[in-house]
């Protein structure tokens, strides 16, 4: 069976508050993109995981998708398969591309093997490999808070816009993000301020770790202001990761700085 887990951005990005457990309590409206990767499951005598595509960091037993698949075995009689995963989304980029990887490879098995996982336990699984994967299980706009896994539905639909993404080539590791984050209670509810017209968003809705990463930075900061030159209704780094989007009324030309990046334009 083949799968094409796609990657989000973040629309506004609040650290609130850290936990008692080392994580941060967040609030941020997630939105799926259609840039992904490709992941293959077929039937075998043994279980292998292999990869193309980008480099991925760590050893094979470590990535995401294994991860799911044994997090899986261990509670259902699964045979074994030979899984190939094709990396395109970059790493360290903000668009949660192993979190989707690994969520996709949940609701593959669960098609694969009839296990009759509903949607809700597909979710609870996908908790325990990571902070973003439960959203990928459902794959469509929502209000995210705590750990970016408790979610609430959001009326915001963006049919019809376009949104070019630019990866400087940059990885940014979540901790190092994180390190530099203030965390902080908001003063204006991000969840209505998401759901005003797009062209209010630019003077409204903010991702808290442009603060830190920005200055560090400054080509985040200056893909960010290219955007807007462009023509953008509106543009944001995503996640905590290097990649800054911009949302188009229209398509546009790839700008010419652009180019020595890794770029993905597309419809909403």
């Amino acid at each position: 069976m083949i799968a094409f887990p796609t990657c989000k951005i973040n629309i506004g990005l609040r650290i609130t508050e850290k936990r008692p457990d080392g994580y941060h309590n967040l609030q941020s409206c997630f939105y799926p993109v259609a840039w992904g990767d490709v992941l293959e499951t077929i039937p075998a005598t043994e279980f292998s995981f292999s990869s193309s595509g980008l480099p991925i960091p760590g050893s094979g037993q470590s990535n995401l998708c294994v991860r799911a698949y044994e997090l899986l075995r261990a509670d259902f009689d699964l045979s074994p398969v030979s899984m190939h995963l094709h990396k395109i989304v970059p790493i360290g980029a903000g668009l949660g591309g192993g979190s989707a990887d690994a969520a996709f490879t949940l609701k593959l098995l669960n098609d694969q093997f009839d296990l009759g996982l509903s949607t809700t336990q597909l979710e609870d699984y996908a908790r325990l490999l990571g902070s973003d994967c439960a959203f990928f299980i459902q794959n469509r706009p929502l209000y995210c808070l705590e750990k970016g896994d408790v979610f609430s539905d959001i009326a915001v639909d963006l049919t019809g816009y376009y949104i070019l993404l630019v990866y400087p080539n940059l990885a940014i590791s979540t901790a190092e993000a994180y390190a530099g984050v203030r965390p902080h209670p908001p003063e204006h509810s991000l969840f209505e301020q998401v759901q005003a017209p797009i062209d209010t968003w630019r003077d409204t809705i903010h991702n808290d770790f442009e603060d830190s990463l920005f200055p560090r930075y400054p080509i985040l900061a200056d893909i960010k202001q290219q955007l807007y030159e462009e023509g953008a209704v509106y543009a944001s780094m995503s996640g905590s990761g290097s990649t800054v989007y911009g949302i188009f009324n229209a398509p546009i030309a790839l700008p010419g700085q652009f180019q020595a990046y890794n770029v993905w334009q597309g419809k909403l």
